[in-house]
């Protein structure tokens, strides 16, 4: 079996490229719906962020994300403290999730922060998808309908993307002009060969 990550910055339309891989019989694990999940599900997430911000965070039996966010918004080590307990958890629910998808030659992982939450570690190949940056802002202003400044605040906080293509095995071009579908295509075929 080939594990592939999927990364990208904000904006870049990993979605849709894990979409064309999921179309192409390639199962994807997406770490943000699946984080997501695990912040209430998991017991363990549960204990470990009760006990750094109390009870209160949990009230109503699910994570109060805004309470969260609060907590975490300009503290970068709150913010660190918080993804080191997170992280893992979301490895190991990949590592169960590969074992139930071990009849599959290959299957993806997609994470906006594939690197720096070190899920590249459990993948084999990594895949980034590049998209301009004017693209990238008018794509996320209008999918979350917020302002410029929010959207280069959230692009600061992300590795650059010359970065991630540096670490990356294949770079996809998604910038309006070239086909998603054969350069996805085009990678099938030299993982498969």
């Amino acid at each position: 079996m080939i594990k592939i990550g999927i990364t990208g910055g904000i904006g870049s339309g990993k979605s849709t490229v894990s979409e064309i891989f999921s179309l192409c019989g390639v199962p994807v694990y997406i770490a943000d719906i699946e984080s997501k999940k695990l912040v209430t599900a998991s017991p363990v997430i549960r204990e470990k962020l009760t006990e750094l911000f109390g009870e209160e965070l949990y009230a109503g039996g699910t994570l109060d994300k805004t309470m969260l966010a609060s907590h975490i918004f300009n503290d970068k080590n709150k913010l660190e403290t918080v993804n080191a307990i997170i992280h893992p958890e979301v490895a190991e629910d990949f590592r169960l999730w590969v074992q139930n998808h071990a009849q599959y030659p290959i299957v993806a992982h997609e994470a906006a922060i594939l690197f720096e939450s070190r899920f590249d570690r459990l993948t084999d190949k990594v895949i980034m998808v590049y998209t301009p940056l004017e693209i990238r802002i008018e794509r996320t202003m209008l999918r979350d309908n917020i302002s410029l400044e929010k959207v280069m605040e959230r692009i600061q906080n992300q590795m650059p993307d010359e970065e991630k293509a540096k670490r990356s095995d294949f770079v996809i071009i998604n910038d309006n002009t070239q086909s998603l579908i054969e350069q996805v295509t085009l990678i099938l075929q030299q993982l498969n060969s």
